[in-house]
């Protein structure tokens, strides 16, 4: 049997709940309201994450624009798409919302532009 403490974050209250997993059996205590026992077993079981950072910007205003995935992403994945966000270039101007990469690191997910950058 194996137990994780975790601190939900499916909604403001931030309840402190514990996951107990036996085989095929997963209980979740400690939770207030649904969206805790939700989260909780997903991040025992299939663990994600929205990745932001920032790509740099040719021609642009400022030097680089902040970028996020459009859902989230394995929490495995993170650090492939951390590289492929880092050796791409957007060229001004950036859109807000614009797709700055497709399908990044084979995940499905987009990057998209976090704000518009124009150009000089």
């Amino acid at each position: 049997m194996e137990t994780r403490n975790l601190i939900c974050i499916g909604c403001p209250l931030g309840c402190p709940v514990t996951v107990t997993m036996d085989g095929d059996n997963i209980a979740v205590t400690g939770n207030t309201c649904p969206r805790g026992e939700d989260y909780a077993k997903k991040e025992v079981l299939s663990p994600t994450r929205i990745v932001t950072s920032s790509i740099r910007v040719n021609g642009g205003e400022i030097a680089r624009v902040s970028v996020k995935t459009k859902s989230d992403i394995p929490k495995s994945k993170i650090f492939d798409v951390m590289k492929e966000i880092q050796a791409v270039r957007a060229e001004a101007p950036v859109a807000l919302g614009q797709v700055l990469i497709e399908d990044c690191a084979g995940t499905g997910v987009e990057i998209i532009a976090t704000k518009a950058v124009g150009r000089v």
